[in-house]
């Protein structure tokens, strides 16, 4: 299950990636890598629903996330970016 899970978040790269190469100038795409994020999953993968709530709600990264989409710019096109 990890192995698909990884995998589908690497496609998601890639798309940007090629994405990013047959867009016009004045256009930008980009990945947003969400890091370690509290969720049912990662309790399950990790065992513990007390060490997987020291990471950030999906609440707490999407207000992260906008913070860092709003201050994007042409020259990111292409970029993965973390957001953690």
């Amino acid at each position: 299950m990890y192995a698909l899970y990884c995998s589908s978040k690497w496609a998601v790269e890639g798309l940007s990636k090629c994405v990013a190469k047959e867009l016009p100038e004045e256009l930008a795409i980009v990945s947003l890598d969400p890091g370690a994020v509290y969720t049912d999953m990662l309790a399950l993968c990790l065992g513990d629903h007390h060490m997987a709530s020291q990471f950030p709600s999906p609440q707490q990264w999407a207000s992260k996330a906008a913070t860092t989409v709003l201050g994007i710019t042409t020259s990111d096109n292409g970029a993965s970016l973390t957001i953690n």
